[in-house]
């Protein structure tokens, strides 16, 4: 049995990744996990985040080296590949803007084994030749590589071969859906296209691709015209030693097979593959996106896919382009896209026996994907003093009014997210002008959060319904005036618990259900 566990602020120090998808996160050693670009709200990234697993902290390396763009590293991307040879990250590819790149990057992290220089890659000879030893360099360093280079895309997939060689196949290049296959040897930078025997996977992209033992597992990627696939390929000839002709092979395995899928992530777990995410596509007549957030493995010593037993506690929301690292028995969520929204919360995939997996995994409300609390937040000193209704309400809730900020409380109508999560539920209803639409989604959705419980509340919800929840406070005192919340038939000040909160990250895990309760009586004055 493994448990779906929301991470804390308790579980890590310093600053977690922020909100982001089409993102790499690879481990370094044992030692790190390393986040690289992506993209949230058109803006694409180009920052390094990384988790220090024994001292459980995030941080951000100050980078040293080669210049694009007048700064230091690659330029902003998504969608890229990221491949971790000992404690060097390959990058290659992916997008920024409309642009596909072909572009091929390292940064050294410095945490590399002992190693002589006969050992060391060619772009790295003019080191000393005395023992290499482990420290904090980061330092980047653009690449001029040989051989069949690959034609710059995005969505393609990307594994070590060993602990020298990168295998890359497929992906998009802005024209056509691609099948290609290239080895690049991390000594002496030279890439090679594989020459393939017999019959070809289709082109796609979008998909994954694992070593397993001596086969590349390709599975799944949007294909050629649009479709999206849900089938496994295995790849042989890419170990020297073995001396095989390169080849592919349909498989075709017993077990709950994972539906067709892009966008989703496949990561080692000891003796099976780990199957999360990613988005196909559902209905009939009408085609319309599908995010999924289920848990599959492929078992390697049955070879048969399984569902993964998991706890009854609410599982990440669904989404696609995340990233899922393993840690130990541990494995990370960061982020992904739902259609929608760009998520910034962290998950852990544990097993029962882990200390973290009896934890609630009601959502810590950390890294918030869609909103931007501060700016409902109300300066005094630029707004001046707000009215006396609400600071009256303040005082007689004992809520503290001396702050120079002032909570910024908007209509429904202002309220773009409450109405956007609102008119989710409506979808398909004939509305007459925008103010019916505002009435009715504002009604379906505050049904929706009275028939809801702590458990079923997602992440993205939380910050509408703390609004609406000060909204409606706020309108059930100014229409009764001096009325205490006694007067309203409840039991005291203390009802109004979180009135005075300027954002939903300032909760805690064990706030969500009374603030769900609290929100319920609002319903009912």
């Amino acid at each position: 049995m493994h448990h779906w566990v929301r991470a804390s602020s308790s579980d890590f120090a310093g600053a977690p990744p922020q909100p982001r998808s089409g993102h790499t996160a690879v481990n370094v050693g044992k030692s790190m996990v390393v986040v690289f670009g992506g993209l949230v709200d058109k803006k694409f990234l180009n920052d390094i985040i990384v988790y220090d697993i024994e001292n459980k902290l995030w941080f951000e390396p100050e980078c040293t080296g080669s210049v694009s763009e007048g700064k230091v590293g690659p330029t902003p991307r998504a969608f890229h590949v990221a491949i971790t040879i000992d404690c060097h990250i390959f990058i290659f590819g992916g997008r920024s803007g409309g642009k596909r790149l072909g572009d091929f990057w390292v940064l050294d992290t410095g945490k590399c084994t002992i190693i002589t220089m006969s050992l060391r890659p060619a772009w790295e000879l003019f080191n000393t030749l005395m023992l290499t030893f482990s420290a904090d360099i980061w330092q980047w360093s653009e690449l001029t590589s040989f051989g069949d280079l690959p034609t710059p895309r995005d969505f393609s997939a990307a594994a070590a071969i060993g602990n020298q060689k990168i295998v890359l196949c497929g992906g998009w290049d802005g024209k056509k859906w691609l099948s290609d296959v290239y080895v690049m040897d991390t000594m002496s930078l030279e890439w090679m296209e594989l020459s393939v025997s017999g019959s070809l996977p289709p082109p796609r992209c979008g998909h994954t691709a694992t070593m397993v033992e001596k086969r590349l597992l390709v599975f799944g990627g949007r294909g050629g015209g649009g479709p999206i696939m849900g089938d496994l390929w295995a790849l042989k000839g890419l170990i020297d030693e073995e001396r095989e002709t390169p080849g592919w092979t349909q498989l075709k395995l017993p077990g709950q097979a994972p539906s067709s899928r892009c966008g989703h992530t496949v990561t080692s777990g000891g003796h099976y593959l780990l199957l999360f995410g990613g988005h196909g596509t559902g209905g009939w007549l009408s085609r319309y996106d599908v995010y999924y957030n289920d848990t599959i493995i492929l078992d390697r010593v049955t070879a048969q896919w399984k569902r993964l037993p998991i706890s009854n506690d609410e599982p990440p929301p669904p989404r696609a382009y995340h990233t899922m690292t393993s840690i130990g028995a541990r494995h990370l969520l960061i982020g992904g896209f739902d259609g929608k929204s760009t998520f910034g919360d962290l998950w852990w995939l544990v097993p029962e026996d882990d200390p973290i997996a009896k934890r609630s995994s009601v959502p810590q409300l950390r890294n918030l994907p869609e909103t931007k609390e501060s700016e409902r937040e109300l300066d005094t000193q630029e707004r001046g003093q707000e009215g006396s209704t609400i600071v009256d309400l303040q005082k007689e809730m004992g809520i503290s009014v001396s702050s120079g900020l002032r909570l910024q409380i908007p209509e429904e109508s202002e309220d773009e997210e409450f109405v956007e999560l609102g008119t989710r539920l409506i979808e398909g209803d004939v509305i007459d002008n925008r103010a019916s639409m505002i009435q009715m989604a504002a009604e379906a959705l505050r049904q929706h959060w009275k028939e809801s419980t702590p458990q079923t509340l997602q992440l993205k919800e939380l910050g509408s319904l703390l609004r609406d929840y000060q909204r409606l406070v706020t309108r059930k005192y100014t229409a009764q005036s001096s009325l205490t919340s006694t007067d309203f038939g409840l039991p005291g000040k203390q009802t109004f618990t979180f009135y005075h909160i300027r954002s939903s990250s300032e909760l805690r895990m064990d706030d969500i259900p009374k603030l769900l309760e609290e929100y319920k009586t609002t319903l009912l004055i």
